[in-house]
């Protein structure tokens, strides 16, 4: 395993393998292949970087993959922040200041992203998060009430579709009186509140079609460019010079058959 610039987690994985080797084992493998050894206090700054930086590598795992949605963005940096921050009373005085470095530097970097509604909607939104990772309850009822008013937005005309409409004459409706029933809020709030009770499958959101279209709204990005340089990365093997006869529709169509495999439907097995 050797650093590189393209690979995120190349570095922390390299070192990562040099701790699992023992002291007494690393230093004569030094000697051997020429190179200067580790002391005691080098080889337990390396262990106490990896258990630092662990966290951060498994967050870029989850916001690289192909399959992450833009909702999976701040659930991600939430945990990363809360996970690196109680690290710090296991650390020695070489590493104390670290996890504070990282998230200073996740807070600046994501200034325009840890409190915006586009944000806070998407992660809302996916089953699997929902409000789960909002820990502070005013911030968590800041997001319910914005899903609510997203809500009423995306479904203006469908609230009073089932209310049936009956005729009456005119004296009727001189006698009765009616009062205005808040039945576009009411209906908003019943779907936000039975969505955040339910399961956490991505097809619950079949059950909630208003919430649905809000996901598909706030998800269609990524969080990461690393699926679209996979991409690419897969484009460049699919056009090879053997095949650069090849038509743009027919590489079009071989490059979505590649990428979108996932997404296929899944074949029965037949025994």
């Amino acid at each position: 395993m050797v650093p590189t610039s393209t690979r995120w987690n190349s570095q922390y994985e390299a070192i990562s393998r040099i701790i699992t080797i023992p002291l007494n084992e690393l230093n004569p493998l030094c000697v051997k292949l020429g190179i200067k050894c580790l002391n005691e206090r080098e080889y337990q700054f390396l262990k106490e970087y990896c258990t630092v930086m662990k966290p951060l590598t498994v967050a870029l795992d989850i916001l690289q993959g192909d399959e992450s949605t833009y909702g999976a963005l701040l659930p991600t940096l939430t945990s990363l922040m809360s996970k690196t921050l109680s690290l710090k009373d296991d650390l020695s005085r070489m590493t104390a200041s670290l996890p504070d470095v990282i998230v200073k530097a996740i807070k600046t970097r994501f200034d325009a992203v840890l409190d915006s509604q586009e944000g806070l909607l998407a992660a809302a939104t996916c089953p699997k998060f929902k409000l789960r990772w909002v820990r502070d309850e005013h911030r968590r009822e800041y997001v319910k009430e914005l899903l609510i008013t997203e809500c009423r937005k995306a479904a203006p005309a469908t609230e009073n579709t089932n209310v049936s409409q009956i005729p009456a004459s005119p004296a009727e409706m001189d006698f009765f009186e009616f009062q205005n029933q808040p039945s576009e809020s009411f209906s908003a709030e019943k779907e936000v509140t039975d969505f955040l009770r339910s399961g956490y499958e991505l097809e619950i959101l079949n059950q909630f079609p208003n919430l649905k279209k809000m996901y598909m709204k706030y998800n269609s990005p990524t969080p990461s460019s690393a699926p679209v340089e996979r991409l690419f990365s897969l484009g460049g093997l699919v056009l090879s010079p053997k095949r650069n006869r090849m038509s743009d529709r027919r590489f079009e169509k071989l490059l979505l058959m590649q990428y979108n495999h996932c997404f296929s439907p899944k074949e029965n097995n037949k025994t």
